[in-house]
């Protein structure tokens, strides 16, 4: 229907008034650059409709896609019937939340029913799930528009997102530059107003990592606060789900949805969910914050700068900062569950499509000694169970206050070329998969920016539950500085650099597709 015609047939439903605040819709090709609560209230309003969003978008996706390789599956068709469904309950006064009508991305290790869910792989290229995933389905079930699946690493084993059977995601700022993983085409779809917000996962960083390299907000919230049901597993007892989002108030607005228990998951935890948004705009002062020194070793120095700014502003925000220690992590990878759901595969699964995995991106592999992986299942929960006390209560702190990560991007060409000999670099460890291990709610934020123009992440994490204090002063954080309102420079007549062959040949056959 075009955008006419739709104006029309919604002033129709919706009288006078609505129609002269449809004529002060902003013109389409400034819809995508909206922040999530932008688009929503825009929605809730009627100054415009759910299609104009997602056309929006979509125009958007067949521009940049081309150059940052952020999209493995788009739903057009999908999307916009969709969008159509919702266009009449707007016009009926029916809307079913604050994401009514919003065009979402998912990771795509996150089941679709009815769309291919690859997990960024060969063997899953013909993946077709007959079931939603549990937060696809709560998203939907929301008013949120699933507009397509967005490229990862492969099986989310890796830190990079350079290596997919899909080629490579390359970050906004650079092309040149890995985006991060194993989210990274999440993150980069989210920099690039490509979607108001995508979701990823979080095994050893890889919501975060991406979401730092491409500067942009990204939560993992309390392990067990969201279900993993349906969403293709690396290791179970460290898997997180959680939202990219271009705002702290746009990620509290996705995780409200998507947060919840689930009793078929056995991973979830049955706690009453708040409401995240009032931790928008709360006060901080009152807040005490933790250094841990362990996470700013080796630090580069450009990264180093910006956390010491950081922390300065921190301090001024709340009662200040000192040092903390945090307990020991020894053995808690459980690594063996990653074999369970490949050997489910059977014969069907295309070996080697897990090389350049690490500790930055998950944790796949490791023993497969019952023993071995009863210890590491047995320390995992002692270390969950009291890492508040030993953190926050003993040492009198409210938060964690880290660099997200502790070196700034570096080429797909090298990481490619290391993938080919299993040399795969990832982040210097311990500033993301730590928090995976300790289970607690972390979300980095955009903290400064290189010489070179990449971005800067800052971590903020809480005790297990204490989501709605992180998200207060992750916002207070960012009201006081204008880092997430910086743009990629990309423009749509960018030439995309070109791999050598033996780079190339790391991504799969799709790269010549």
């Amino acid at each position: 229907m075009p955008t006419s015609s739709r104006r029309a047939f919604l002033a129709a439903g919706l009288g006078a008034a609505a129609a002269a605040r449809l004529a002060l819709a902003d013109n389409s090709s400034d819809l995508p650059a909206l922040t999530l609560k932008q688009a929503s209230e825009r929605i809730r309003s009627k100054k415009v409709s759910p299609v104009e969003l997602t056309e929006a978008c979509l125009d958007r996706i067949k521009t940049y896609n081309p150059k940052i390789d952020a999209w493995i599956t788009v739903i057009r068709e999908g999307a916009l019937a969709q969008a159509r469904a919702l266009e009449k309950e707007q016009a009926a006064g029916r809307l079913r939340g604050p994401l009514h009508g919003i065009p979402i991305g998912l990771k795509d290790n996150i089941e679709t029913a009815g769309v291919r869910t690859t997990a960024g792989s060969k063997t899953l290229a013909g993946n077709i799930p007959a079931e939603d995933a549990e937060v696809t389905r709560r998203l939907k079930a929301a008013g949120a528009i699933v507009i397509g699946k967005c490229n990862m690493h492969i099986f989310a084993s890796g830190a990079t997102s350079a290596v997919s059977y899909y080629g490579p995601v390359r970050n906004p700022w650079n092309l040149e530059l890995i985006a991060g993983g194993s989210s990274g085409g999440s993150a980069a779809a989210v920099a690039m107003d490509n979607c108001y917000a995508a979701l990823g996962t979080d095994t050893g960083g890889s919501i975060r990592t991406p979401s730092a390299m491409c500067g942009v907000v990204g939560f993992k919230p309390t392990y067990g606060r969201v279900s993993i049901r349906g969403i293709v597993p690396l290791t179970w007892s460290l898997d997180h789900c959680g939202p990219i989002a271009r705002t702290v108030e746009d990620a509290a607005m996705v995780l409200q949805v998507i947060a919840g228990y689930d009793r078929l998951d056995l991973q979830s935890i049955d706690y009453a969910v708040p409401d995240y948004s009032a931790g928008i705009g709360a006060p901080v002062s009152q807040f005490r914050i933790g250094i841990p020194p362990m996470f700013y070793d080796g630090l580069e120095d450009e990264v180093a700068h910006a956390m010491e700014d950081a922390i300065a502003l921190l301090n001024k925000l709340t009662k200040g900062s000192q040092e903390v220690q945090m307990p020991s992590i020894l053995d808690t990878g459980a690594g063996s569950e990653g074999t369970v759901y490949r050997e489910a595969l059977g014969s069907g699964f295309v070996g080697g499509e897990t090389a350049g995995g690490g500790a930055g991106g998950g944790g796949g592999g490791g023993s497969s000694r019952a023993v071995d992986y009863i210890r590491e299942w047995r320390n995992l929960r002692l270390v969950r169970r009291t890492v508040d006390d030993e953190v926050f209560r003993k040492q009198n702190v409210d938060f964690l206050i880290t660099p997200t990560i502790r070196e700034l991007p570096w080429t797909i060409e090298e990481e490619l070329g290391r993938a080919a000999n299993a040399r795969a670099r990832n982040p210097k460890p311990g500033n993301t998969r730590s928090l995976d291990d300790y289970g607690l709610p972390t979300i980095t934020l955009p903290c400064g920016f290189s010489k070179a123009g990449l971005p800067i992440g800052l971590q903020i994490s809480g005790p297990n539950l204490a989501e709605t204090n992180v998200l207060a002063l992750a916002y207070a954080y960012q009201q006081a500085t204008d880092w997430h309102t910086r743009q990629p420079p990309l423009q749509p007549d960018a030439k995309v650099p070109v791999l050598s062959k033996a780079a190339a040949s790391q991504t799969g056959e799709a790269l010549n597709r």
